[in-house]
């Protein structure tokens, strides 16, 4: 079952992004948004008995452009679920909710032959750049068709994404 994150499902997704990972960083991120009230979208995963998946989309911004953006980050699934389409899933219907929400884009800096099947094309093609010096790790999605073209720059995430590198 995938659903919006309520109130109840809080220590079970740090638990998800706890074990999902080496250390709490993706934890203590997704924290942080939380009580800066930045996660745009929250959406989790659940199989019979428990949650197994989460996936955030927090603001992101490129300067002197008037569009709306978020950046996907993280997304974890616990690693006795992984492998099953329960992070294609929570993709999925983040992107879906970032859409009915007018965001105009999503970028997300991951795996270069994981994210195009959602989508995704490498950012250097709109001429946009990213704060950590990746490549072709750095990917975007136009939910609003063409609302890229004539526009370049630099993304920058929030504060708790610097808080944390």
């Amino acid at each position: 079952m995938i659903q919006p994150e309520t109130q109840t499902d809080i220590p079970s997704v740090r638990a998800v992004h706890s074990a999902a990972f080496p250390g709490t960083a993706e934890a203590d991120l997704v924290d942080a948004l939380r009580a800066n009230d930045h996660l745009v979208v929250s959406v989790v995963a659940s199989d019979e008995s428990q949650l197994v998946g989460h996936v955030a989309f927090s603001p992101v911004t490129i300067e002197g452009v008037e569009l709306v953006g978020v950046g996907l980050a993280p997304v974890a699934v616990l690693p006795s679920h992984q492998g099953r389409g329960f992070g294609g899933q929570l993709i999925r219907a983040g992107l879906d909710a970032c859409r009915e929400l007018g965001i105009d884009y999503v970028v997300v800096l991951g795996h270069p032959t994981y994210y195009p099947r959602f989508g995704f094309t490498p950012a250097s093609a709109f001429s946009l750049e990213n704060e950590y010096g990746a490549g072709d790790e750095f990917m975007v999605i136009e939910l609003t068709p063409k609302c890229l073209a004539g526009h370049s720059g630099l993304v920058q995430y929030g504060d708790e994404f610097r808080a944390l590198a």
